[in-house]
């Protein structure tokens, strides 16, 4: 079998950066690797094994030769390239929202539902990033005893609104040190020493945001399970990079934190940061930078009196497993 040839669709952005270094850190085979973005990015170098790569403009024309072609440019990029890639030959595998729910694409965490890819019609979506860093523990923990229902709130890094906001929380912060105002414009309200709602669109029927919504739709469909119950409230917080979320799981039967943490301990993408004595568990200073998804906090849910319910918190590096690394990893797959 013939080594592929890999593109990188949004090359120059945030996750475009960290899908090169899994690339190279995971030693990913592939006989060439091509860069595409925009056309202020053209004729930029960025470095791959050792060498200098020139960054191409996206074009139709640019998926000719292509076998994977990795996307992380906006839904509205992988919607109008989606086409011309799948008929070039490519399987497209899509960073954003814009094919996640279509029936026909398979919506894939490797370490949850591996299988799904083999379904893949051209396209393959990777799933939001909050969705990844809640379930990927979590699915372990249904498959021995089923979850019922799912209560999330998470604490989003500026990383997930890319490289634009991560400078202006930088940017932000120092005038705020410095006492010099500050106007934000990537997002709706200041960053620095705030937290604010996620500042995706409110459903006016529901009352969700829409990156909540994601991660009930997304959870119900990854774990083929429609009638798991969800409830999300997405926030975002002053920090650069790494999300963190606050989950209460609701199991079939009693379950106990030790059974948690024994099922949690041999879960693939997963590490166990739980020590209540020295009251150290997940941050997301230690999860940036490396691919495992940190879980902790592990404790009995007291409002529930049946013993069916478990808390726990995780942490896990958006721009890494919650983006980069999950599609690599589906590129492994295939």
């Amino acid at each position: 079998m013939s080594l592929p040839v890999v593109a990188i669709v949004g090359a120059t952005g945030a996750v475009g950066v960290e899908l090169i270094r899994c690339l190279e850190e995971r030693n990913f085979p592939l006989k060439q690797l091509r860069l595409l973005a925009s056309a202020r990015s053209k004729g930029k170098t960025m470095r791959f094994r050792g060498q200098e790569i020139a960054v191409e403009e996206l074009t139709e024309e640019s998926f000719r030769g292509v076998d994977i072609a990795l996307f992380s440019a906006g839904g509205s990029i992988s919607k109008a390239y989606a086409d011309a890639c799948v008929a070039a030959g490519a399987v497209m595998i899509d960073n954003s929202s814009a094919f996640r729910m279509d029936p026909d694409t398979p919506l894939v965490i490797p370490e949850i539902n591996p299988d799904a890819v083999k379904q893949h019609k051209g396209i393959i979506a990777n799933p939001n990033c909050s969705t990844i860093i809640a379930i990927t523990p979590l699915w372990p923990i249904h498959r021995q005893n089923r979850i019922t229902r799912l209560i999330v709130s998470t604490y989003q890094a500026a990383s997930g609104a890319g490289a634009a906001a991560m400078e202006e929380l930088e940017e932000g912060t120092r005038a705020y040190l410095d006492r010099r105002p500050f106007t934000p414009s990537v997002l709706p309200h200041p960053y620095a020493f705030n937290l604010f709602s996620h500042n995706a669109r409110i459903d006016p029927e529901t009352g969700y945001n829409e990156e909540e919504l994601k991660l009930v739709k997304e959870t119900r469909k990854i774990f083929a399970d429609p009638a798991i119950r969800v409830a999300a409230t997405c926030v975002r917080v002053p920090v650069l990079r790494a999300h963190s979320e606050a989950l209460t799981v609701e199991c079939e039967r009693p379950i106990t934190p030790a059974e948690v943490r024994a099922i949690l301990e041999t879960a693939p993408g997963v590490r166990v940061v739980d020590d209540p004595v020295r009251n150290y568990f997940p941050m997301p200073i230690d999860a940036s930078g490396q691919g495992d998804i940190l879980a902790g906090r592990i404790r009995a849910d007291l409002s529930d009196p049946s013993g069916r319910s478990v808390c726990l918190f995780v942490a896990g590096d958006q721009l890494l497993k919650g983006a980069a690394l999950n599609a690599v990893q589906i590129a492994e797959l295939l």
